[in-house]
């Protein structure tokens, strides 16, 4: 029988941590994998100025090792005592796509997700993964208050 897999949405939020500390207390008694999925979205938000000003440039390296340093370094270290195998993976894009694509090739068990996630404003404007996630997905999904 394979271990099972239980896949955390996390961008560093109060609510996911929430959702990581879930996975990781149910992994302990199930001894199923935690993988922690970091979408990283890009927002291109068009100015209202004018096409002069250009939108800001991201230099993927550089946001992806302050990701690692102050996000997820800290949340790995948290459950290192721990008996769970975690692993994790920053992913360029939208975080719907990327997490319904994480759980199809992860053959995810469950997936933990935070109700809220960093921003409120983006969740007005874009939606709320958690909220769209519970619509698409076709395994459990624990939204985590």
């Amino acid at each position: 029988m394979t271990k099972q897999v239980y896949l955390v949405g996390f961008d560093g939020s109060e609510w996911s941590v929430r959702a990581a500390e879930q996975a990781v207390s149910l992994a302990e008694s199930t001894g199923a994998k935690i993988k922690l999925i970091y979408a990283i979205r890009i927002l291109l938000v068009p100015t209202l100025i004018g096409q002069s000003v250009a939108p800001p440039v991201y230099d993927h390296n550089e946001e992806e090792k302050r990701i690692n340093n102050k996000v997820i370094k800290p949340i790995i270290e948290k459950f290192a005592a721990k008996n769970v195998h975690i692993e994790h993976e920053l992913i360029w894009g939208d975080p719907n796509e990327i997490l319904t694509d994480c759980i199809k090739k992860e053959h995810a068990d469950l997936l933990f997700v935070g109700r809220r996630g960093r921003s409120r404003i983006t969740d007005l404007l874009l939606g709320s993964v958690a909220n769209n996630l519970a619509h698409t997905i076709n395994i459990p999904i624990v939204l985590v208050p």
